[in-house]
Order: structure tokens, then sequence, then C-alpha cells
């Protein structure tokens, strides 16, 4: 595979598409063991792969380092977590790209006097995605999509640390595991009495599709893309979302949620190629968008 933006550009929408499938696959588990349930299988046996595939060397890591490394797997379990709590009670795209304002939050709070507009612009696709007028979207939905939003915030600025002092796959090694503990604490208890076969391997299988996957996908994009780069494609994440969730879940969106998809998209292109930070993004995804 070939150090070149093209092959970054291919896995960092390989990526995303992955990880929109994914969440639109752990829909099917909400009815079954919940949002939390759902959210803990994918974490639990992600972690658990990847600490068995990676093995992560701790000895090698610093103390700075680890720490970090695992404050990024405890971000990683509220994105995950909160996000699933979103898409249960509002389509795919509106979730996505209402999380999405996290990553433009940093984008426009690190950006030159050019990025100060497109707070503006966002806040406008949040009014048509939202429709505060008459009530269209639910009000925990939205505040569980914005709480994912700032847990995907903190997840950049934590992933960049992790990025610049630990190389390849191992600080993802140690952040998913944590993530899983994390989830397993939270709703291992009262999800564990309601699984049977089908619902472990299914969640096996998922975990693969989402978080495995695609975060490693992530990883070597990151590295073959500037920052600008890869934050115009995350950018079309909420698009992405608004597909996949058409056409797996039959979530038929609105002009005016088309519309407000649009402006966030645009905000989120326009304070990415405003920002500061120039050089190659480190290592690591979100779960995002996903999710």
């Amino acid at each position: 595979m070939t150090n070149s933006p093209r092959t970054g550009t291919s896995l960092a929408i390989g990526s995303m598409i992955l990880v929109q499938i994914g969440l639109a696959l752990s829909v099917g588990l909400i009815d079954r063991i919940g949002t939390e349930g759902a959210a803990w299988l994918r974490l639990a046996w992600g972690g658990l792969l990847l600490a068995v595939l990676v093995r992560p060397p701790l000895r090698s890591f610093g103390r700075r380092a680890l720490l970090t490394s695992m404050a990024l797997g405890v971000v990683t379990a509220g994105i995950t977590m909160l996000f699933m709590a979103a898409i249960a009670r509002l389509p795919l795209g509106t979730a996505s790209a209402l999380e999405f304002l996290g990553p433009l939050g940093v984008a426009v709070a690190r950006g030159r006097r050019g990025a100060k507009v497109w707070p503006a612009v966002a806040a406008a696709g949040v009014v048509l995605l939202t429709e505060p007028w008459h009530g269209g979207a639910d009000p925990a939905g939205v505040l569980f999509a914005l709480a994912a939003g700032a847990c995907w915030a903190a997840y950049i600025v934590l992933t960049q640390r992790v990025g610049d002092s630990v190389s390849g796959l191992r600080g993802l090694a140690v952040s998913m595991p944590v993530a899983g503990v994390v989830a397993t604490l939270i709703a291992g208890p009262s999800v564990i009495g309601r699984l049977d076969w089908d619902l472990v391997w299914f969640g096996l299988g998922l975990a693969i599709v989402l978080p495995v996957i695609p975060f490693s996908m992530e990883l070597l994009a990151l590295r073959r893309l500037t920052t600008a780069a890869f934050g115009t494609l995350m950018a079309l994440e909420p698009a992405i979302a608004l597909l996949i969730g058409l056409v797996l879940l039959s979530q038929v969106p609105s002009w005016v949620a088309v519309a407000g998809i649009v402006f966030v998209v645009v905000a989120g292109i326009g304070a990415e190629r405003t920002g500061q930070r120039g050089a190659i993004l480190p290592a690591a995804p979100r779960e995002p968008a996903a999710v």
C-alpha cells in the first residue's frame, strides 16, 4: 500500500462508511438489550480483540502517555454510549450532524480569524436539524448527541497527545480495553443476564465492523493526510450517515433536515480549512461519527 494522499483518502472514506454501517447494524441490538447493552457489546469485544492482537508493551509507555491513553479510553466509552442513546431517539444522519459539532468546535477554537464565521453556519444547520418551531427532534436525543460531540472534541485533543507519544496501534490497544472496562462497569451488570450466544457472537462480528477495522483504517489514513485534508473528509460523515440511514434503516430525511446537514458539513469543511495545524494529524480516530 503506497504512502499517498489518495490512499489516505480511500482509507478515510472507507472507515467512515464502515463506522456508519456498524452504527446502523447496532440499532437492531437496541430493541433486545437496550442502548447501553449494544454499546457495551461493541466496546467489550473491540477492547478484547485489540488487546489480544496488538498486545501493547505497557512497560514501554511513559507515565503520561499511559495515563493519556487511559483517559482516551474513558472518553471513547462516553462517545459510544452517548451516541448509541442518541440514535435510539434520532435519525442516524441528524444524530451524526449534531455530534459533529464537537470536532467543529475544536477546529474553530484553534482556527485563525477566518474560522469565526463557521459557528454561525453550524448553528443554522442545528436549527434546521432540530426544527424547534414544531418539536421535530426528540430533546433527549439532541442532548445525547451533543454530549457525544463534547466527548468527541475531548477525544481529538487526547488523540493528538497520544499520537505524539505512542507509535502504531499501541495507544489504541490501551484505550479500547479501558473503554470496554468502563462500559462493563456501567452497563454490564444490567445486561449480562439478558445475553444469549446469538447476541454474543453478533456482538463479536459487530466489533470487527466497528471499531476494530475502521479505527485501524483511520490510523493508517491519518499518516497520509494533513489536518485540513482529513478534517474536510471527516465533515462528509453526516452526509454518509444520512445515506446509510436511508439505505439500511429506511430513514427518509425531510428537505429541511438535508439542508441542516449541508450547513453542518459546510461549516466543518470551512473551519478545518482555516485551522492552524498544518502537520499530519497523529494517530487515532473518533467512534465517531461514531459512534
